[in-house]
């Protein structure tokens, strides 16, 4: 299973990023897939997920409103829309994969992880 995480970099607070997830080597239909985030000196944190089948999503507090996950079957990518970005939300942003998990928030629950992508919000 590899998952690739791109579509980070430099932006203005206030403005918006798209990050992807690519992911390949099996069907992941049943999958929950999940993006985290870590800035320096922190934990890892959830971020939001998605179950892949039903489209289900689920947001941290710290970004419900600005934040938004989708999915494209067909390309197997999974998608995370940042928008109204803030300097806290400068991190390195990972996607990562859980097969049927029902703790979405966990990272301890995820099975695969992507290389993480680097947002950096500043002015």
């Amino acid at each position: 299973v590899q998952l690739q995480a791109s579509g980070g970099g430099l932006v203005q607070p206030g403005g918006s990023l798209r990050l992807s997830c690519a992911a390949s080597g099996r069907t992941f239909s049943r999958y929950v897939m999940g993006w985290f985030r870590q800035a320096p000196g922190k934990e890892r944190e959830f971020v939001g997920a998605i179950y892949w089948r039903g489209g289900n999503t689920a947001y941290a507090d710290s970004v419900k409103g600005r934040f938004s996950i989708s999915r494209d079957n067909a390309k197997n990518t999974v998608y995370l829309q940042m928008n109204s970005l803030k300097v806290e939300d400068t991190a390195v942003y990972y996607c990562a994969a859980a097969d049927g998990t029902s703790d979405w928030p966990s990272p301890s629950t995820y099975d695969y992880w992507g290389q993480g992508t680097l947002v950096t919000v500043s002015s």
